[in-house]
């Protein structure tokens, strides 16, 4: 080694030098930027984003408004919302969780803001904002960006990585990579020739589709809580419920379909499931609340009273399956009738047929198995000097901001480059 190239190396080391490639301009990239200027503060990053649109999935997030997180301050709880990745998340958000996420935030001027069910926003609720404080903390870090930009290759040349793009080759000590989700198995495919094993992609966070249901008249016609159970699985979850033109929606439906989603692509979303309109309630329950109240409404048409606080158009639909007269009154009711308007309450059943998955927010279950990276700092287990970062793992959050947390932890936790 010449004298100018040992002073050389002796500057590099004294300011963290190290060239950094980063593959995908969404959360994840981004927020890997940011990690790896925190921890090298001497770092030069590159990153690529093949399209012309930079963290898309963050401007549709939330309705527009950008749901960064979820305000769920412990750690097992918190990782108990991650279908794939559970174990896996417990122990990354000992290094990144949302305590931090929320502190780094406000560090940037953004302050955030919780709403009732946990979820948290930007106070601005414009997703914009987030937009915003990307790239003026990339601009402020000299972080340079190369937009349309597409990696074509890339392979190894000793302990460097060598890109090559529409622009030529170009060298770097470390690479990460956050290229997101991929519908295909074969968006994955370069990464398994490099030796990782590919968890094969299926949708997640999808609605379930009913046609030609009578229920879909209902469209708009929202639950605050029911319980979404798929037939002849374990699977069964709690929450919001909306009806809309193709079937069942809302945050129970979601939920369900995340943690079910191996077990749907199965049976290529042909499958039976059930509605309880009243939540945890049992039948039993129901029962009694039933027989409790209808004394005080013996003379009172079952179409005209609602007891259960259901909205009127969904009991009169319920109603009307069951085949109540409309002149019926409680009193009236038999045991028969009353058995089969208890069934439907707590047990209503519908038959699925197909789903529908939201295009610019699109969650996969899949990618790159957690068995292929070292998982305290994301590095390659094939490949030394290639980490990971957001959705291309095969991690994924229900929705409610758990999937832009995991994308923050990751990003994070890459970015150090252990």
């Amino acid at each position: 080694m010449s004298f100018l190239e040992d002073c050389l190396g002796q500057i590099k080391a004294t300011t963290n030098y190290v060239k950094v490639a980063i593959i995908g301009g969404g959360a994840a990239g981004f927020f890997s930027a940011f990690s790896v200027k925190n921890h090298h503060t001497g770092a030069q990053i590159v990153m690529f984003e093949k399209t012309a649109k930079l963290l898309s999935k963050v401007k549709v997030s939330g309705g527009g408004r950008c749901n960064v997180t979820h305000d769920c301050q412990n750690n097992r709880q918190m990782s108990a919302n991650y279908p794939r990745g559970a174990k896996f998340m417990r122990r990354a958000l000992e290094q990144f969780n949302v305590g931090d996420t929320i502190e780094w935030f406000a560090q940037c001027g953004v302050e955030l803001k919780t709403e009732e069910d946990g979820r948290m926003f930007p106070t601005t609720n414009s997703s914009q904002t987030i937009i915003d404080c990307f790239l003026s903390q990339a601009e402020n870090q000299g972080i340079q960006i190369r937009m349309s930009c597409p990696v074509k290759s890339l392979k190894q040349d000793g302990e460097q990585w060598v890109l090559v793009t529409d622009k030529g080759e170009e060298r770097f000590d470390r690479l990460i990579v956050a290229t997101g989700g991929s519908p295909k198995y074969s968006g994955f495919e370069w990464l398994e020739k490099l030796g990782h094993v590919i968890s094969r992609p299926v949708p997640s966070l999808f609605t379930f589709n009913i046609p030609k249901d009578p229920i879909t008249n209902l469209m708009g016609v929202a639950v605050p809580n029911a319980v979404v159970r798929v037939v002849s699985t374990k699977h069964a979850y709690q929450g919001p419920l909306l009806i809309t033109h193709w079937g069942l929606s809302g945050p129970a439906v979601l939920k369900t379909s995340a943690f079910a989603a191996l077990d749907l692509a199965a049976c290529d979303y042909q499958f039976e499931c059930s509605v309880n309109w009243l939540g945890t309630m049992k039948e039993h329950e129901l029962r009694v609340l039933l027989e409790t109240q209808i004394p005080s409404l013996l003379k009172r048409k079952v179409y005209n009273r609602n007891p259960l606080n259901l909205p009127a158009r969904l009991l009169e639909f319920l109603l009307q399956k069951v085949e109540l007269s409309e002149e019926r009154t409680w009193g009236e009711l038999g045991s028969k009738q009353l058995n089969r308007l208890v069934n439907v309450l707590t047990n209503d059943a519908y038959s699925v047929r197909g789903k529908t998955t939201f295009k610019e927010e699109f969650v996969t279950a899949g990618g790159v198995s957690l068995e292929s990276i070292h998982h305290s700092t994301l590095e390659s287990k094939s490949v030394p000097g290639l980490y990971f970062a957001g959705e291309v793992l095969n991690i994924d959050g229900v929705t409610g901001g758990f999937n832009f947390q995991a994308a923050w932890t990751t990003g994070y936790i890459a970015g150090q480059l252990n």
